[in-house]
């Protein structure tokens, strides 16, 4: 059985003043080489949840544990080595004058030696193609580019969770297949990814297991073939299913015998109906 990586007991927290009650007692394990998507509307509790995991928010009742540590009285540095945010929005989190020194914080912050630090970098500027960018500020650089920074730098100190919040927003395809294959080699070598995500199709495609909040509360947690059927849970979340899964849904008339996530699984299906002629 997997370890577990993250867990929480009741978990509520109200935002000051006690006007807006976030969550509302949440339970829920993470498992390590989960790949989980977390999704939900604006003002779900999604964020307001992984922000708990690094230590950004504390309870304001309930327990949220770090690979079985009580994560009550520890600094978000120490939570932040062990479980990584890459926030929606590169501009909130880059604020160094080369991309290289981007790259650099973690591992510094975390007293890497110079060959591990040395080592970590290189790794990443290879698999994420930075080497003609390290000279450059990163505030210059187009939104997709900016994003891979960001992962990028939060990759450097290898952190065990890897938390992204919004990751395809304002990627272009090349970004998306990148993102994919971190995604893949995080999951590979026994890495948990937890993401925030509006992007359904990405969500179908790339995710394990998919947790569905709703006004503070968690509504259902599955694997995706699951919950891209569950109807009733969408609606009451107002989320709508991949549009592949749409279309196969409106083509069986909602009889379907299994969940359709990918196009490429759409074509299989449609030409083994179809005799395999294309």
């Amino acid at each position: 059985m997997s370890e577990t990586v993250i867990r929480t007991e009741n978990l509520v927290h109200v935002y000051p003043r006690g006007e807006v009650k976030a969550l509302k007692g949440v339970n829920l394990e993470i498992k390590k080489d989960d790949v989980v998507s977390i999704i939900g509307q604006n003002g779900s509790g999604k964020t307001t949840l992984v922000r708990h995991f690094n230590g950004l928010l504390k309870p304001t009742s309930g327990k949220v544990y770090l690979f079985d540590e009580d994560t009550e009285g520890q600094s978000v540095a120490e939570m932040s080595r062990r479980c990584g945010y890459v926030f929606q929005n590169p501009n909130h989190q880059i604020f160094t004058t080369k991309v290289i020194e981007e790259l650099e914080v973690g591992p510094r912050n975390f007293n890497f030696t110079a060959a591990e630090m040395k080592e970590s970098i290189e790794r990443v500027v290879e698999l994420m193609d930075l080497k003609d960018i390290l000279e450059q500020h990163p505030m210059t650089l187009d939104y997709t580019t900016k994003k891979i920074v960001t992962i990028a730098s939060v990759l450097a100190f290898k952190p065990e969770v890897l938390i992204l919040d919004e990751p395809t927003g304002g990627l272009d395809e090349v970004g998306r297949q990148m993102l994919t294959r971190i995604i893949n080699m995080m999951h590979d070598e026994g890495h948990t990814v937890i993401m925030i995500s509006h992007d359904m199709d990405y969500v179908a495609e790339n995710s394990s297991r998919v947790i569905v909040m709703c006004q503070g509360e968690v509504l259902d947690d599955n694997v995706p073939e699951k919950i891209f059927l569950n109807s009733e849970v969408l609606e009451k979340a107002q989320v709508e299913p991949p549009q592949i899964t749409q279309l196969d849904l409106f083509l069986s008339a909602g009889k379907n015998e299994e969940t359709i996530l990918s196009v490429e699984k759409f074509i299989n299906k449609y030409n083994a109906k179809r005799g395999g002629n294309n």
